[in-house]
């Protein structure tokens, strides 16, 4: 095991991370990236030929940190020739595979990425004393230098390989989730002939095995249900499967983005999110999923004409029902049964499918690598009768992001969604996450946090504060106050 001590080491490579390594780069700070793939893949079973990203080019990876960085969006555009045509394009949000290619491009550039390396476990170590050995970091604090250190265990094809670091950064990702089983819904019996079921995220890997059913059901309410249902429909002309959709939520919903609903995407309003009881946040977020969770508007009209085309044609137009939980699911002679029910009226129901998508979304999950170090964790109560019920446990996420009882040194990447709202899996939110994680990392704010940005207030208005003292609840895990630099200075000669 070397004695080198990486300042910082992030666990996984998707947007957050990258933009964390480009953030990192030109800081006098070693900073180390694992993941287990071999090169950087940003949900390619979604890649449509003609789908968007939902926020504009600025939420790429560094820009709203330093506009001034090389890894940007519009420097990735202008290596590659194509500024020019995205200006003449006057659409603001970029294709997703252009940004998926522009991310792989950002992760050949940066220093510190290591591929195909899968972490299995963590431990800390005990203080090392000031510089932490012959290659010690040199971007942390004093303290910093006399904390504790992790150790991080990598496998590789080549074997085992071992690392040490002040500062992680977990930003693993989010898995599919479904509410049924799909694997064993999958697959051919001879009783039922052949069946496919599977999550959104393998969808484009595995379309021509759907097209060549008689039927397949959507599962879902947001963008991505959308695309597949689009897609399906689209493509299956006057000869290819009947598509259904059935989803949970009320309505087939549009995403709200007014400029003053967009706010909410704010450090104000996660200020105040955060400073709500657990069960007021997930009320909240789940009353919040048309700001976040909804479909495009243009593309639920596209569908609606899509339809009527094919109506007009004398062509199957499918099942469209809203309102409608899944209870359950199985396979029986006429294929896959969903059990159902209707919310509205309680009325339960069957449905039969040879082709099953669940785009039924994700969850943030604690990593099994982290069992090593799972009483160093803060872990948030799970309330009065939710204990032994199976919920998972969740991180008590602090403002500024980190996870360790100290509130110093793991810091988590779109963990966060039940603590800091719908901001938690935003792309824009992304360069303001990571400044906040550079500042702990550090000890000083090397791009700027911006505090307030809304017009808008949230909660109840507090009285009229002292103009040089400010709030600025990233710090750590509490209120702590900004002074003024004359106020600053004068504490610190204290």
């Amino acid at each position: 095991m070397s004695g080198k001590i990486h300042d910082l080491l992030g666990v996984g490579i998707g947007p957050f991370n990258l933009g964390l390594a480009c953030l990192a780069d030109p800081l006098e700070i070693d900073a180390v990236f694992l993941d287990s793939r071999e090169g950087f893949a940003w949900h390619h079973g979604l890649m449509f030929d003609d789908a968007t990203i939902q926020v504009p080019f600025l939420a790429d990876l560094v820009t709203l940190a330093d506009p001034t960085s090389p890894y940007s969006f519009l420097s990735y555009l202008k290596q590659v020739g194509r500024l020019y045509p995205f200006y003449i394009r006057e659409n603001f949000q970029p294709l997703r595979a252009e940004y998926d290619a522009y991310c792989r491009w950002a992760s050949e550039r940066v220093g510190g990425l290591r591929w195909g390396r899968q972490v299995v476990d963590v431990r800390r170590e005990a203080a090392q004393g000031a510089g932490g050995g012959p290659d010690g970091g040199n971007g942390g604090t004093d303290d910093d230098e006399d904390g504790p250190v992790y150790r991080v265990t990598a496998i590789t094809s080549d074997g085992t390989e071992t690392y040490r670091a002040r500062h992680l950064a977990l930003g693993i990702g989010t898995t599919p989730w479904s509410p049924v089983d799909t694997d064993s819904l999958d697959g051919a019996s001879p009783h039922a002939g052949r069946r496919v079921a599977l999550h959104a995220a393998d969808y484009l890997h595995r379309r021509e095995e759907l097209l060549g059913l008689d039927s397949v059901t959507v599962v879902g309410s947001g963008q991505s249900a959308a695309e597949i249902f689009h897609d399906l429909v689209a493509t299956s002309g006057h000869s290819g499967p009947r598509v259904d959709w059935i989803t949970r939520s009320p309505r087939f919903f549009p995403m709200e983005c007014t400029r003053l609903t967009l706010e909410m995407t704010s450090p104000e309003y996660i200020d105040h999110f955060h400073g709500l009881d657990a069960g007021t946040r997930d009320r909240l977020l789940r009353e919040q999923r048309s700001l976040y969770k909804g479909i495009d508007a243009e593309l639920i009209n596209e569908i609606h004409d899509l339809l009527y085309r094919r109506s007009a044609h004398g062509l199957d137009t499918g099942l469209l029902v809203a309102a409608t939980a899944l209870d359950g699911a199985t396979v029986d002679e006429s294929g896959i049964r969903l059990d159902l029910h209707c919310n509205d009226t309680g009325r339960a129901w069957q449905h039969h499918t040879d082709g099953l998508v669940m785009a039924t979304g994700y969850s943030a999950t604690a990593p099994r690598f982290l069992d090593g170090i799972a009483s160093e964790i803060d872990w948030e109560d799970p309330g009065p009768g939710r204990a032994g019920e199976g919920r998972p446990r969740r991180y008590r996420v602090a403002r500024d992001h980190t996870i360790d009882l100290a509130h110093r040194r793991v810091h988590v990447q779109n963990a966060e969604e039940h603590t800091h709202g719908l901001s938690a899996p935003d792309l824009g939110m992304g360069a303001m996450r990571n400044s906040i994680i550079l500042r702990s990392v550090t000890g000083r704010e090397v791009y700027p946090v911006e505090s307030r940005i809304a017009f808008q207030r949230f909660g109840a208005p507090a009285g009229e504060s002292c103009p040089t003292r400010e709030t600025d609840p990233t710090r750590a895990g509490t209120s702590a106050v900004r002074h003024s630099p004359a106020d600053q200075q004068a504490q610190e000669a204290r």
